[in-house]
């Protein structure tokens, strides 16, 4: 029961966060606004995750707790919505926007949050099949946002009689009930946990993110390449998928609702596939052979939709496969390259510059599109994936030269593993017998000295239980094994 919550609490924030791609026409014609400004409502979503990424950890351990911080970030996924919605039935965009801020502030800490509780109830089990059910039911609820949002905008538009910024703004509200809907599961994993813990004696859970800044100065060339990976790899991905719509509506003459279907197949190809591809890189490693397989993969499917007529679906279900390869392959690659304790600096930083790049590249994305079209903009996005192919080639030759760890397969990364525990083990039984050694190096109090002496004698037990029972002290006790010596050195005190 405790699972079922945990994946419905994300549900509401994925199905908002693409709102505005699911009503991108419509955005645009009631709001009056050009690509660029609508393209500036993701880019306000993901200012905040600049900074959030390194602190959300900190407010859900620290400050809020995992329960409250759950519930807290779920509020400000709620308010941002309506302030979004609220936005559009008044015909303010400035409004919308800062709906689009607020509901990004909760946005990705909800999503930290719903890691946690998974580690918390499940760490030691069914974990990596817990996260593969998380990240299907975010993409669940994408799909369902991008095929749902424009009917539900024609419904409101056949009961107000017309179309304007006031249908808008009330499609939103309801879309914003997923919302209300995750917040109360939020709620209901409030009391259970605390249940739990009452029950079970179990703590709260913790993100385990250590954020340090100054360990950025510690990467390495390694980890900043995977970085360059990362954010020229997915600014061509989401803010696509932002443009899209209209983009398969006009190159391809698909209708609205096709449109939206197709637009949509990356997130339906991500939901069943994510655990399968994260089951194979265990099974099989070679993590850069996999990352480059999906670059080159997603660089085809941007040239097919930029200079070819083919069938869109073809290259959108290949974007979907290598979408999901890349995550499961890319991101377990910082744990490789980053000691333990530096991996929530790491993830933290990755994240920023993600946000800060999907931020930067919407914008200009927007740009690009009014001022010279789909075909330089799909040129633009294929520039961006040959940037990230470029980084994770160099990153093979450095990886290469340094060891080749990070493409080692998967028999090889587990003998490498067993060997390092085994030395482990050999280099710490090594430190406890030095420090036996020095201990016994170590001088003797006047205490030890004599009972080692006596020891030798072989009278030690039998003379002290008998001073002891007297309950004389310990100089009496001295002062008569001193007496006793000259008979205990003939052997005229029997040894017990």
């Amino acid at each position: 029961m405790v699972l079922a919550f945990m994946c419905f609490l994300g549900f509401g924030s994925y199905f908002c966060y693409d709102n505005p791609a699911a009503l991108q026409t419509q955005v645009q014609r009631d709001m009056k606004v050009n690509t660029a400004q609508f393209m500036s409502l993701y880019a306000w979503y993901s200012w905040p995750n600049v900074v959030l990424c390194f602190f959300g950890g900190f407010l859900i351990d620290r400050v809020f707790g995992i329960r409250w911080g759950t519930i807290i970030f779920s509020c400000f996924v709620c308010v941002g919505q309506v302030i979004f919605a609220v936005g559009a039935i008044s015909n303010a965009f400035w409004l919308m926007e800062t709906g689009r801020f607020v509901f990004g502030i909760g946005g990705e800490s909800l999503a930290v949050a719903q890691n946690t509780y998974a580690v918390s109830w499940f760490k030691g089990k069914e974990l990596n099949l817990v996260f593969g059910l998380q990240l299907s039911m975010a993409r669940i609820g994408s799909t369902v946002n991008m095929n749902i949002m424009g009917w539900v905008y024609s419904r409101v538009q056949d009961l107000l009689g017309s179309t304007g910024y006031l249908t808008l703004g009330i499609a939103l509200l309801i879309g914003g009930v997923t919302c209300i809907f995750s917040l109360i599961c939020a709620l209901i994993l409030a009391y259970l946990d605390r249940r739990a813990e009452k029950i079970l004696c179990k703590e709260q859970g913790k993100t385990g993110e250590v954020i340090k800044l100054t360990d950025v100065k510690d990467f390495s060339l390694s980890l900043w390449l995977i970085f360059i990976i990362c954010v020229c790899y997915y600014v061509a991905v989401f803010p696509f998928i932002g443009l899209g719509k209209v983009f398969f509506i006009e190159k391809f003459k698909f209708s609205s609702q096709e449109a939206s279907a197709i637009n949509s197949i990356v997130y339906v190809i991500s939901a069943p596939m994510s655990p399968v591809f994260g089951f194979l890189v265990d099974k099989v490693g070679r993590n850069i052979t996999w990352v480059i397989l999906a670059v080159v993969t997603t660089l085809a499917s941007h040239i097919m939709l930029a200079f070819t007529f083919f069938n869109p679906w073809i290259a959108m279900c290949l974007l979907g496969v290598a979408y999901s390869l890349l995550a499961c392959a890319l991101w377990p690659m910082v744990a490789y390259v980053v000691p333990e304790h530096q991996l929530g600096t790491a993830y933290g930083f990755m994240q920023s510059i993600q946000n800060l790049g999907l931020a930067v590249i919407s914008i200009a994305a927007g740009m690009i599109l009014d001022s010279r079209g789909y075909l330089f903009l799909e040129i633009f996005f294929s520039a961006c994936v040959c940037l990230s192919l470029i980084a994770v080639v160099m990153l093979y030759f450095v990886n290469l030269l340094r060891g080749g760890d990070l493409n080692w397969s998967a028999k090889k990364r587990e003998k490498m593993q067993k060997l390092a525990v085994a030395e482990e083990k050999r280099r710490e039984k090594i430190r406890r017998q030095n420090e036996d050694d020095l201990a016994k190096l170590q001088p003797k109090n006047d205490f030890s000295l004599r009972n080692r002496y006596l020891s030798r004698l072989g009278a030690q037990v039998l003379i002290t239980k008998v001073f002891l029972s007297k309950g004389w002290q310990f100089s009496s006790l001295w002062k008569g094994l001193m007496f006793l010596k000259p008979l205990m050195a003939f052997n005229t005190i029997p040894v017990v």
